[in-house]
C-alpha cells in the first residue's frame, strides 16, 4: 500500500488588483507518484467553482524556494526570505498564490521521508506504466 501525505496549509492569493485573499490549500504528495506533488485548490479559488488540482514535480517546488524556477504553466520563486510564490498558467488566466516558506519546507522534508531524493524510481514498473500509458499497444 503505498503512502500518501497530505498537510492542509494557508496560501495568499494575489488578485489582479495586488490585494491578498487567503486561500486554504491542500498539499499532497503520494509515493505511488514519487515525481510529482499535488495542490488542491478550494472551489472558491477558480473562476468556473470547481476545485482545482495543479500537479508538478517535486524537485521543481524544491528549486523555486531558492531560486526563480519553472517553465511552461507552473514558475516558482523566493518572495524575500520568508515566502515563495507560485505562478500557475492555464487556459483561464493566471494566478499568483504565496506561501510562507517554512510551510513548503516542512511538506517537502515530509515527503522526502516517505521516498527519499534520488529514490522516485525504485519499485517503478516502467514497462507496466509504458503499456498503460500506450493502452496496452
Amino acid at each position: 500500500m503505498a503512502v500518501t501525505l497530505e498537510q492542509p496549509a494557508r496560501a495568499r492569493l494575489i488578485t489582479p488588483e495586488g490585494r491578498e485573499r487567503a486561500l486554504p490549500v491542500v498539499l499532497r504528495y503520494s509515493a505511488e507518484d514519487p515525481l510529482a506533488i499535488q495542490m488542491i485548490f478550494p472551489s472558491q479559488a477558480s473562476l468556473d467553482g470547481a476545485e482545482v488540482t495543479w500537479i508538478f514535480a517535486r524537485q521543481l517546488l524544491e528549486a523555486g524556494m531558492s531560486a526563480p524556477a519553472g517553465s511552461g504553466d507552473v514558475h516558482i520563486w523566493p518572495c524575500g526570505r520568508a515566502r515563495t510564490v507560485l505562478e500557475f498558467h492555464s487556459h483561464q488566466g493566471l494566478a499568483l498564490v504565496q506561501f510562507d516558506k517554512m510551510v513548503l519546507r516542512r511538506f517537502l522534508v515530509r515527503s522526502y521521508a516517505v521516498v527519499p531524493a534520488g529514490g522516485e524510481g525504485e519499485g517503478l514498473d516502467l514497462d507496466q506504466g509504458l503499456s498503460r500509458l500506450l493502452g496496452g499497444v
